[in-house]
């Protein structure tokens, strides 16, 4: 032991270092007290993390508006767009319409239109001559002259006062055995016939009454026919008309126009292409009480 001792001597506490007997013969430093003139650093606080997790981003003034600016954008091209649809379909099913069109119907409606076309070009025609003469210095007066006749005389016709004769058709309306042609049924020819250029009518019944039609005639179902013009007519009924004969024949038998009708009816529409034919029944005139010319 004195060889071991003197080998390695015994541990000597350094100056101010406290050192306690552990029980195996070796010293141990003891826990030293807190220095009073050290003072410790504070631990940092805790950051504020589950505010900063939890608290939403507030939303931005200006973006709100952004986004309702673009809701109303969007919102318009929604309606431009329903509308684009709504016209596409409806062309769509007029197209439809006249793809199942009979091509003899198709063939039909076209020459109605070419004659349309030819009579309104005729009339412009006419009116850009008319002008030029009455613009033409010393001719001007006769010019004006002739032109005031034949607008009279054209007038006269348009009003049933004065007879006409021209090209045109013969048309009678045979009702069948149990339905009667009715009134409704003939304006409707009427009707028809003006659309496709008639400029003189008149209607004949049976009994031999003839009354001439001119735009204030009225048809009325009676007992035993007709009432045209406070005039009694009965059947089967002959209409005579001047105008573009070919067009007018179209006109009337065209799917679903006046010969059908008459047809669903039991009755029948024979149409006389007679080439020339006479509208000699008079209108009488009745003067004017409210209705004065302006000059």
């Amino acid at each position: 032991m004195s060889a071991v001792a003197d080998e390695y001597p015994p541990l000597t506490p350094a100056d101010g270092e406290r050192r306690a007997d552990s029980g195996l013969g070796w010293p141990v430093a003891a826990a030293s007290p807190p220095r009073e003139d050290v003072v410790a650093e504070p631990e940092p606080a805790p950051e504020k993390e589950a505010a900063a997790e939890v608290a939403p981003e507030k939303p931005d003034a200006g973006g709100g508006r952004r986004l309702s600016a673009a809701g109303a954008v969007i919102g318009l091209l929604v309606g431009l767009l329903g509308f684009a649809l709504v016209v596409q379909l409806r062309s769509n099913t007029g197209d439809t319409q006249l793809q199942n069109t009979r091509p003899e119907d198709l063939v039909r409606i076209l020459s109605d239109l070419n004659a349309r076309e030819e009579r309104l070009r005729s009339e412009i025609g006419n009116l850009q001559l008319t002008r030029s003469q009455l613009a033409s210095g010393a001719q001007g007066r006769e010019a004006a002259l002739a032109e005031a006749r034949r607008r009279a005389d054209e007038l006269g016709i348009l009003a049933g006062t004065l007879p006409a004769v021209g090209e045109g058709l013969k048309i009678q309306l045979v009702p069948g055995r149990d339905d009667p042609i009715k009134a409704a049924t003939v304006l409707d020819a009427v009707e028809e016939l003006r659309g496709a250029g008639a400029e003189a009518m008149q209607i004949a019944g049976n009994n031999g009454t003839t009354v001439r039609i001119v735009a204030s005639t009225y048809f009325v179902d009676s007992s035993a026919g007709l009432t045209v013009d406070g005039k009694g007519l009965t059947a089967p009924y002959a209409i005579t008309v001047i105008g573009p004969a070919q067009t007018m024949n179209t006109a009337l038998t065209i799917p679903g126009g006046v010969a059908d009708a008459v047809a669903r009816d039991g009755g029948n529409v024979i149409v006389d292409n007679s080439g020339e034919v006479h509208v000699d029944a008079l209108h009488p005139a009745s003067p004017l009480r409210w209705a004065n010319p302006v000059s």
